[in-house]
């Protein structure tokens, strides 16, 4: 009722409110730091040695929710989430769902697809670094990270609208102490404008140049 986490229920990883989350011993954070790069390296070198990155592009991905009828718009979700996850610009899957769709229902697939991929984002890397920064001991980046526990949702939600679902700013609130449920209200606020931008653009580009 007064929206604290019940006793006992899950908390995505956040301690209860009020409390810092418990620093990792400084070999850990490295440990952990390590294990992300790598994983990140390697799923961005995978997807390029096998030619996912190509066929994640604006032409294909629109073909392949055009041709899939309802369940494009799913398929799409699945793409956008694995795009983020290996560096394809958003704008990509943006720029298809406005082309296959239309501004209106092409601009709300790409809200949902965007919302969904950074949340998935945050979720991997969560899993894999924890919430490393709370580790270092460095004064700019405790004092970053005050900010952020002050006003979690106010300072996701300015983070996307300078800059979208840039991967480098999910990867650093996965491994801050911001709440999953902050970081995913934050994000759907702030992506909000940009993609309505996005869309209105795609629209004008299709009926001006390709109509």
């Amino acid at each position: 009722m007064n929206g604290e986490p019940s006793r006992g229920a899950p908390d995505d990883g956040a301690p209860p409110s009020g409390e810092p989350p418990e620093a990792m011993p400084p070999r850990r954070v490295w440990a952990r730091l390590a294990l992300l790069a790598t994983l990140i390296v390697g799923s961005i070198l995978i997807a390029r040695t096998t030619g996912i990155t190509e066929e994640l592009s604006t032409p294909r991905v629109r073909a392949l929710m055009e041709g899939a009828g309802v369940v494009g718009f799913l398929i799409f979700l699945g793409v956008f989430a694995v795009g983020e996850l290996v560096h394809v610009p958003g704008i990509v899957f943006v720029a298809a769902a406005i082309f296959a769709y239309g501004q209106t229902l092409g601009g709300l697939a790409a809200y949902v697809g965007a919302v969904i991929s950074v949340v998935v984002s945050f979720i991997v890397v969560r899993a894999v670094g924890g919430q490393v920064l709370v580790g270092i001991q460095r004064p700019w980046v405790q004092r970053m990270l005050a900010r952020l526990d002050e006003r979690p949702i106010r300072v996701i939600m300015l983070l996307r609208l300078v800059l979208w679902m840039a991967p480098p700013v999910n990867y650093a609130l996965a491994m801050s102490s911001v709440r999953l449920r902050d970081y995913a209200i934050g994000s759907a606020i702030g992506l909000l404008l940009p993609i309505a931008a996005a869309a209105a653009f795609f629209d004008w580009v299709v009926s001006t140049f390709l109509s």
